[in-house]
């Protein structure tokens, strides 16, 4: 998150868990004389309702006119996290050990910014990742943005892959029935 976004999400916070969510994290996008400010919600135990965005639309908009963090006209917006939920914290990397997740970097680590990989542990501020079986190892603060990759075999949302291998292939130095 940007300084402003986490600036922003220190100052809701407190109005989403009154609400009895949890304010995961928010993107912050300037854009000339207007900005995007998403939110991105959960509801602890269930999915996130459509009310539950319109609550927090509601809250937090009363909370940013008197508090007024952001100088220019914006859009707001509330979102669940998704299938492809955003990664936010060190804390939320941990919850998903195990899963692939997209990166964006700030500053390349072995030479690249953008990079998939498996998260295989959290050390206090550094998310431990398997990149093409091996680690690397990333400080929080140089993720500019992680998404986590949806198993959509997993989620019933995909075909199983078909086996690949030999099976009804013709090997190469096989004679072919035509003549």
């Amino acid at each position: 998150m940007t300084g402003k976004a986490t600036e922003i999400c220190e100052l809701l916070e407190p109005t989403v868990s009154a609400l009895g969510l949890e304010l995961l994290g928010a993107e912050f996008a300037p854009t000339g004389n207007s900005a995007l400010l998403r939110l991105y919600i959960d509801a602890p135990g269930r999915h996130v309702a459509i009310e539950d965005c319109e609550a927090v639309s509601r809250e937090v908009s009363a909370v940013l006119d008197v508090e007024d963090p952001i100088t220019s006209a914006y859009t707001l917006e509330v979102s669940s996290p998704g299938i492809d939920r955003p990664l936010f914290t060190p804390a939320q990397f941990a919850r998903f050990t195990g899963e692939q997740a997209k990166l964006g970097l700030r500053l390349p680590v072995d030479g690249r910014r953008r990079f998939q990989a498996r998260i295989v542990r959290v050390e206090g501020d550094r998310i431990v990742l398997d990149f093409d079986g091996r680690e690397m190892v990333v400080a929080h603060e140089n993720i500019e943005k992680a998404r986590l990759v949806p198993d959509l075999v997993a989620l019933g949302l995909a075909a199983q892959p078909k086996p690949t291998g030999p099976r009804g292939k013709r090997k190469a130095n096989e004679e072919s029935d035509n003549p």
